[in-house]
């Protein structure tokens, strides 16, 4: 009778979050685009604010870089795994608006402007963002939007932008920051050209307060919450430290059309070794994270591209459930991770937090996973990451023991049968 009866507690538990879920989607914003993690490439962790093209033009921020990720992004494979939004970060604009009051890009720079560049990246079957702020200027220091949040809008829709990122620097107030986003979401949608809206919009509000974000979620395809990433696994073990922290805020509002931002995946460039880099890769999809790569695609090694390609990783990033994955456990320096899927399925990641040493085992049970319901009565068991490996059958009682690199993370996929 009481495992009866904790079964029930647990179906309704699941319904309960099940309607929360479409509460959720049924607020997002109803621009059509974003109904999965969207995918891509942004030049600002790799790139930063380059502009002196005569002294480094192959590392500068210019038309060629972008034509250059372009025409990879198409021919080495990035396009066919779903990497299709190609993105302008800061530092692409003149120092000044045009006679006519418009964002211009520099001439040196961009001297065929960004509308035959986003014809150029069209061409190629992938997508333009580019970049601009909330406030009156950029974090850089270049013309913002603000009071001319109409206009950009519709400079951006007629060059053929797909994507917008919307900083938060150099707002006077927090109430204009709020009608900033607000106003430029309203913009983007009354041009009728489908632009996803990148937001920073909690970032810039919690140091004051917290982010309502069931709004948020109603204006913005996806929202950055904490700083940005660095090439560094002190970076991404604080944006995962974060996140775990204040998953029970964030975690529940993440779904079709609206999405946590944790930042640019930066494999395949310095500061990440081989294990960091495969944490940083599964855990980017147990969290249903934008995958924008910050690199260069012109001198990646053969096993970034395998990782960042890798399709079953991918497709868990991808799955049309668009649940965010949550940290279910810390066990001393192993963290267990899970992510709802569709189809019965849970992604789950095993992360060895120790930094020194070698490989650990951690055991636990199955009963772990989704509310008890994952391997209910039976499930396969796949491993996704660091190699794919067939873990075969497993019943409701069984335990898993997982042994993993210092820094390192096993990724799996469990599917009840």
């Amino acid at each position: 009778m009481a495992a009866m009866a904790a079964a029930g507690r647990r179906a309704l538990g699941r319904w309960a979050l099940a309607l929360a879920a479409l509460a959720a989607a049924a607020a997002a914003l109803d621009n059509g685009v974003a109904r999965t993690p969207p995918m891509g490439w942004l030049h600002w962790e790799r790139f930063l604010c380059g502009t002196d093209c005569a002294a480094d033009p192959r590392h500068c921020v210019s038309e060629q870089l972008f034509r250059d990720m372009a025409d990879l992004m198409a021919s080495e494979g990035w396009k066919d795994v779903g990497y299709e939004y190609l993105c302008i970060d800061d530092c692409w604009m003149a120092p000044t608006r045009d006679k006519r009051g418009r964002l211009q890009p520099d001439p040196e720079r961009f001297p065929s402007g960004i509308r035959k560049l986003a014809d150029y990246v069209h061409s190629k079957g992938l997508k333009l963002g580019i970049y601009s702020d909330v406030g009156n200027k950029t974090c850089a220091g270049f013309p913002g939007s603000y009071n001319h949040y109409e206009l950009d809008a519709q400079t951006f829709a007629s060059w053929g932008v797909d994507l917008l990122k919307f900083d938060g620097c150099n707002s006077d107030t927090l109430e204009l920051l709020a009608e900033g986003y607000r106003n430029m979401s309203l913009a983007l949608n009354k041009t009728g050209r489908s632009i996803v809206y990148s937001c920073e919009w909690p970032f810039y509000l919690r140091p004051v307060q917290q982010p309502n974000y069931t709004e948020i979620k109603q204006y913005c395809n996806h929202w950055r919450n904490f700083y940005d990433v660095y090439d560094s696994w002190s970076s991404i073990k604080s944006i995962l430290d974060w996140t775990a922290i204040h998953q029970d805020s964030i975690v529940k509002i993440a779904g079709p059309g609206g999405w946590n931002d944790p930042d640019m995946l930066v494999i395949g460039n310095f500061g990440l070794s081989w294990d960091q880099a495969v944490t940083q890769m599964a855990m980017w999809a147990i969290m249903a994270a934008p995958l924008f790569m910050s690199n260069d695609l012109r001198d990646i090694s053969p096993q970034a591209k395998w990782l960042l390609q890798n399709k079953e990783v991918i497709a868990i990033n991808q799955d049309p459930l668009g649940k965010q994955g949550y940290r279910i456990t810390k066990d001393k320096n192993f963290e267990l991770w899970e992510r709802p899927l569709s189809g019965s399925a849970h992604a789950v990641a095993v992360l060895n937090r120790q930094e020194i040493g070698g490989p650990r085992n951690f055991t636990f049970s199955l009963t772990f996973l989704g509310n008890g319901l994952a391997c209910n009565p039976t499930c396969s068991v796949q491993q996704v990451l660091p190699t794919s490996r067939d873990w075969g059958f497993h019943s409701w009682v069984s335990s898993l023991s997982v042994e993993v690199n210092p820094t390192g993370t096993v990724l799996l996929k469990v599917v009840a049968l």
